[in-house]
């Protein structure tokens, strides 16, 4: 009988320490919604690299919390604690605590908060763009300068975005770190946030990096919905020849202007600059293959997995966390319908020698946007190949959206 007693009762302690008796229904929300993400990650390939890790640190911070957790003191009675120690350390214990009744026990935090510091303290994004910069080659944008306008104009949903968040009551800060969602930069985004308000972090977090990973599915519809079937089979002129000195250029002379004009936006975009030079001068082979295989995987992993782990159902299910998430996809959708509706102009202008396609790839993106209008342009007229027209407006969207940071963070920081 006793035996059985025990038995039961050891039942009872596992339930009461099972995830079954202390778990919100929010939780339980934010599972679903973490396993639909994976879905999309893995069965439908919307960006995997960025979109599994994200989904993987939601699911598991919503089944163990504790994962999360910050550090903590227990206050435990002296005499617990010096029973619970022996030898040396009792002696000790008993020599320190004399006359104290109780005593605070430090205690770790979880894994994930840890990791979370690079993302809390700004570590990871520069980081992130040291390994963007060492993978992109700015050539497109050289050869055609005039895609810088497509990408400032892709910015415009951050201008918009602002307004509408300031209506919905969040302060200055806020709508600030809000507003940088419509850039569709992920890095930038945590960037801002974690200067301008910190508090928003998680939410804006999430929300820029899933309308980076739903790219292919969010763009498609507005870049049809805004052009004709015309505008969209014009096949453009060959990209003329960057030299390899043009490209060591670029990088220096682009980071002696952000950071003299705007020096809120130097360590973003001197870190993808960085990167850059690595990759163009030819002559640090192992920095530029770390910065672009190791490192960028090893940040990419942490980053993703805690920007996940902020997603906590009872914090992530408020109003203003869904508020914030509409505000970030209609600044995306403004950004990309923004960049199409410049690419007509220019169209215009150069009598019908550029496809507005290429504007939606503005935001920043990369290189994703600049597939998604390869991919629109090749459904209409599978001999026309805009990825590198395309990806001119996309690198200059990484530009234009650090610029915008610093932008932000000069006004408003």
């Amino acid at each position: 009988m006793e035996i059985l007693q025990g038995f039961l009762e050891s039942i009872v302690d596992l339930y009461k320490n099972s995830g079954l008796c202390y778990l919100p229904w929010q939780n339980y929300i934010m599972i679903l919604v973490s396993i639909v993400l994976l879905y999309l990650a893995i069965k439908k390939q919307y960006e995997p690299m960025l979109l599994l890790p994200i989904a993987f640190g939601m699911l598991l911070v919503n089944l163990y919390p504790a994962i999360m957790s910050a550090p903590s003191t227990d206050l435990v009675p002296v005499a617990d604690y010096i029973a619970s120690h022996n030898g040396e350390s009792a002696s000790y214990a008993i020599t320190t605590l004399q006359g104290v009744d109780y005593y605070n026990v430090p205690t770790n935090g979880g894994l994930f908060y840890y990791l979370y510091q690079g993302v809390k303290l700004g570590i990871y994004p520069p980081l992130i763009f040291l390994g963007v910069g060492a993978m992109t080659d700015f050539g497109p944008l050289i050869a055609n300068p005039k895609s810088f306008i497509l990408g400032a104009a892709a910015q415009i949903g951050i201008l918009i975005t602002f307004i509408g968040a300031i209506f919905l009551g969040f302060s200055g800060a806020q709508s600030g770190a809000i507003a940088i969602i419509g850039g569709a930069d992920g890095p930038t985004a945590i960037f801002v946030t974690s200067k301008l308000a910190p508090e928003l972090l998680g939410p804006i977090a999430v929300a820029a990096y899933s309308y980076m990973a739903l790219v292919p599915i969010i763009q498609p519809p507005i870049m049809k919905a805004l052009t004709t079937k015309k505008e969209r089979t014009i096949v453009m002129k060959q990209l003329r020849p960057v030299s390899k000195l043009e490209k060591i250029i670029f990088p220096v002379l682009v980071v002696i202007v952000v950071a003299i004009f705007l020096p809120d936006a130097a360590p973003l975009v001197g870190m993808l600059m960085l990167g850059n030079l690595f990759r163009e001068s030819g002559v640090v082979d192992r920095l530029f293959k770390t910065a672009q295989n190791e490192l960028m995987n090893i940040i990419t992993i942490f980053l993703g997995v805690t920007v996940g782990a902020t997603a906590t159902g009872s914090v992530f299910l408020k109003i203003d966390t869904l508020k914030i998430i509409a505000l970030g996809l209609i600044a995306f959708c403004i950004g990309t319908a923004a960049g199409v509706l410049f690419g007509k102009l220019m169209c215009v202008a150069t009598k019908g020698k550029v496809n507005p396609l290429i504007g939606s790839a503005g935001v920043s993106a990369v290189p994703m946007a600049a597939r998604v209008s390869q991919k629109v342009g090749q459904a209409e007229d599978p001999t026309n190949f805009l990825l590198m027209h395309a990806m001119g407006p996309n690198v200059a969207g990484v530009i234009g959206s650090a610029v915008a940071a610093g932008v932000l963070l000069s006004i408003l920081g």
